[in-house]
């Protein structure tokens, strides 16, 4: 029999107990169908007493991460975070330990720092866990379009959101009750604030575009908005203007060399393929030079679609640990270490809603600030069909208004000079619109 590769893992909560137990019950399969044999040396966890859904054999068992290193030839980094993570990254690539990780926390603020640090020590660093989950986004970025250039991507990267903005829309639940159902049902954590503010969104779409555009993001550098003040009323309102609601991360290559990065609830037509995808799913759209749009769906989070992304990346560590005595996937990040320059201010159509008094002058009054600003109108609606859902003791009325395209900084201008206006008595409702149709 071959020679054993030997996985030690850091962290047995959720994901890494899966890891585990595919590890140990699937040992044959895996060999049967890849030709390495894989053979788990050490696991280590801050809490043994914890119930966990598979047991780990005591032999395994360990509260020292340092453990772990020395006895692996393959070391799983699955303690989330950053601080104690971060320690066992490094420490594991200095070895020249090859290391798999599903932290893309840890990957979007020091991904640049740990690349130059796997191809200094000639060693490897793979995340495809890190995003997507099951679905193989990394893959596909540094396979499938590596000949192509990624001039866009667009994704749904994170389950909690799609599921309470899911909820909101179908069974007509205001936002707070929507999370509540989500942390019954263990889709969202006790502290959701990192899902529903976008800040995990804004991790995997950092991640992804290191990859799509050759260099790295500054993670303080992307535009994160969350979902904590969506309307019920502005998702029926765009489900009637033909759109659906969904919190996007966006990439966009520009004409100049710079990039867009910024996540948020964003209305897209019905037609947009991302449009249909509901509950936890994630799901992503590519576009590119030959290949065209490319779309990938499917389950973006959870035990066992994480683990098999990180068995996934085991495995080829493996194989080339087996067949060649080192390995040679050195780390997908950009080769070249120059910082990708995030365009300060961003270009979009805007879904815009005033709660105004009913009375003559009031287009006239928005319109003319809009165009001060060089803001377009494309439409303006404030017809019958919108009071139905409204209480009919409501003194204001919504005024919903759609722009063309127009630059971020202007459209923010306007609304500021808007609020100042007697007649708007709420603050202004911006959602960002991507229009494009496919």
């Amino acid at each position: 029999m071959a020679k054993p590769i030997k996985v030690g893992i850091v962290g047995c909560g959720t994901v890494g107990t899966a890891v585990v137990e595919i590890l140990i019950t699937k040992q044959k399969e895996i060999k049967e169908k890849s030709g390495v044999y894989l053979e788990v040396s050490k696991v280590a966890a801050r809490d043994w007493s914890k119930k966990r859904f598979f047991n780990v054999p005591e032999g395994l068992r360990t509260t020292d991460w340092k453990e772990v290193i020395d006895s692996s030839d393959i070391v799983v980094e699955l303690i989330g975070g950053i601080d104690i993570a971060k320690n066992v990254v490094i420490e594991s690539l200095r070895k020249g330990k090859p290391v798999v990780t599903a932290n893309k926390h840890l990957l979007a603020e020091y991904g640049k720092e740990l690349a130059k640090l796997a191809r200094e020590f000639k060693t490897s660093l793979l995340f495809e866990g890190a995003v997507g989950g099951g679905i193989p986004l990394v893959k596909v970025l540094k396979e499938t379009l590596v000949s192509n250039r990624v001039d866009e991507i667009l994704g749904i990267l994170n389950g909690t959101t799609n599921y309470i903005l899911t909820k909101m829309e179908v069974d007509n639940l205001p936002f707070s009750v929507a999370l509540k159902e989500a942390q019954e049902k263990g889709y969202a954590e006790a502290d959701p604030s990192f899902d529903v503010e976008g800040v995990d969104a804004a991790h995997k779409i950092a991640v992804l575009a290191n990859l799509a555009f050759g260099g790295f993001v500054n993670f303080s550098d992307i535009f994160i908005e969350g979902i904590t003040n969506i309307d019920l009323l502005d998702i029926k309102l765009g489900k009637e203007l033909g759109y659906r609601l969904k919190l996007l991360s966006i990439a966009k290559r520009r004409d100049n060399g710079e990039i867009e990065v910024r996540v948020h609830p964003t209305f897209i037509p019905f037609d947009n393929p991302l449009s249909n995808v509901d509950g936890v799913f994630n799901g992503i759209l590519f576009k590119s030079d030959y290949l065209g749009k490319l779309k990938l769906q499917g389950a973006g989070a959870g035990a066992y679609p994480t683990a098999t992304a990180v068995v996934q990346d085991i495995i080829q560590l493996a194989k080339q640990l087996s067949f060649c005595g080192k390995t040679f996937d050195i780390t997908p990040l950009g080769w070249n270490e120059k910082t990708l320059k995030v365009a300060k201010d961003f270009y979009s159509r805007y879904y815009l809603r005033f709660d105004v008094e009913d009375k003559p002058g009031v287009l006239y009054r928005i319109a003319k600030i809009l165009s001060e600003e060089g803001i377009s109108i494309a439409g303006v609606l404030q017809q019958e069909w919108i009071f139905k859902f409204l209480p009919q003791s409501s003194e204001v009325i919504p005024l919903i208004i759609l722009t063309h395209k127009a630059y971020e900084s202007r459209i923010k201008k306007a609304l500021k000079k808007l609020e100042e206006l007697s007649f708007i008595k709420e603050k202004p409702t911006l959602i960002r619109v991507e229009e494009e149709r496919y």
